[in-house]
């Protein structure tokens, strides 16, 4: 692919925005068309540029949403009152679709979706808090994916203090200086975050490897396990 666009864009100083935008369309379909893993249905994300068009259908986070709500500073003490009034709706709503997600049905589907567009229709005096409710109300079928995907969580902050704990060390460390060092530091942050998400000591574990003990099972037999206890536990 490279040698394609290399012939295509001779000149390595110009195209180079033009030569990003293939190789993310060349991937993409390539994500599509492929057997190999599971082509999922939806994707949550922070509705950054980068995760468009990778899912037929896409969900927005909650969180995410309303830090641009924080984001507005009024002077005026009646605007402040009025951004925090409508953020204690705002909550209480989202609240709402916690609620949901234990026990969905079309009929409460129906009903939040309602009053979704009723809160995203407020009107407040406070311009700039209007037209930020008005970006929200244009954010619907993105932000209410989870009434048809009750399984979606209405944030993406998990995956984002996952992707945290790699920034935070690259703070420290810098940069790894060969490939076999930045293999072996992601394979080691990989079991690190994925013990922790389990309740796993993770020097236990990694001594229980090295000493080649093996008292301990391994990762992935308890990801399995978890999803299955999840699965029977959405059964029953």
């Amino acid at each position: 692919m490279q040698q394609l666009l290399e012939r295509i864009f001779p000149d390595a100083s110009k195209g180079k925005n033009n030569r990003i935008r293939i190789m993310e369309a060349a991937a993409i379909t390539a994500y599509h068309h492929q057997t190999v893993f599971p082509d999922f249905p939806v994707l949550l994300s922070d509705d950054a540029r980068q995760f468009k068009q990778i899912t037929k259908e896409h969900a927005l986070c909650w969180i995410h949403d309303a830090r641009n709500y924080k984001k507005l500073h009024p002077i005026v003490p009646l605007y402040n009152e009025k951004r925090e009034t409508f953020l204690n709706r705002y909550w209480n709503y989202y609240g709402k679709l916690l609620e949901y997600k234990e026990n969905p049905s079309s009929q409460k589907a129906e009903i939040l979706s309602a009053e979704f567009d009723m809160l995203f229709s407020t009107k407040t005096s406070y311009q700039a808090l209007d037209e930020r409710i008005a970006k929200t109300k244009a954010n619907k079928t993105q932000l209410l994916m989870v009434l048809k995907y009750p399984e979606l969580p209405l944030h993406n902050n998990d995956a984002e203090l996952g992707a945290r704990a790699q920034v935070r060390k690259r703070d420290v460390s810098l940069h790894t200086m060969t490939k076999d060092g930045t293999k072996a530091n992601d394979t080691f942050m990989t079991i690190v975050q994925t013990a922790k998400k389990l309740g796993v000591n993770t020097y236990e574990y990694i001594y229980d490897r090295v000493s080649k003990s093996f008292c301990m099972p391994s990762l992935s037999a308890l990801i399995n396990a978890k999803k299955i206890a999840e699965i029977n536990c959405d059964a029953g």
